[in-house]
């Protein structure tokens, strides 16, 4: 006797969700296994975000979700409904670069430009959590009395650790987003900027 390969009627694998994306809400159907990353590339066109290594290691596919950053190709489209979900699309603002666009194209942080959406939504939210006052793995003093510790390269160069370029542009990368951040030309922050391989 053959076995039954039917799938019983009330296994839902598919679902209607609605995301919200860039300040937009957006309805669809996806199925239960579908990625955040394949939803907004495949789904809705918004094709800034990259897929590079699709397991969660190389940070091209980076966004921000509820202002943390996120790597979306590790995340379900399902597991993102009702989270405030931010690409670099949505980046600019009244058609003006954020600062860290501007910053990446005016220090070219960038060669290729295949891993530099998610290094962007990265540094964006490094920013935040530097000034936030979360410590990281090269923070000398992880309790500071009054202000955050000095973006110092060390700092940039951990905290954006998450994301390869593969180009090997991370020296302009760390002076991108140390101008970004307001660190004064010249300081701490961009000194040593290329001394470590595979740093940013």
């Amino acid at each position: 006797m053959a076995l039954s390969t039917s799938v019983s009627a009330d296994a839902s694998t598919s679902s209607v969700i609605v995301l919200n994306i860039n300040g937009e809400k957006h309805s669809l159907t996806v199925d239960h296994r579908t990625t955040l990353l394949d939803a907004l590339r495949e789904r809705l066109d918004l094709t800034g975000t990259k897929k590079g290594c699709d397991q969660g290691q190389c940070g091209s596919c980076t966004v921000l979700l509820d202002g943390r950053r996120a790597v979306s190709c590790l995340q379900l489209a399902v597991a993102a409904e009702g989270r405030e979900i931010r690409t670099v699309e949505g980046l600019a603002e009244g058609g003006q670069l954020h600062p860290v666009q501007q910053a990446f194209l005016d220090l070219d942080g960038l060669q290729c430009g295949y891993c530099t959406p998610g290094q962007i939504c990265s540094a964006v939210a490094v920013i935040e959590e530097h000034a936030a006052g979360w410590p990281s793995a090269a923070t000398q003093d992880v309790r500071p009395q009054d202000v955050p510790p000095p973006l110092t390269g060390d700092e940039i160069r951990e905290r954006m650790s998450g994301n390869l370029c593969r180009c090997g542009a991370y020296t302009t990368i760390v002076q991108a987003v140390a101008r970004a951040a307001g660190v004064p030309e010249g300081a701490p922050a961009t000194a040593g900027a290329g001394t470590k391989e595979a740093a940013a």
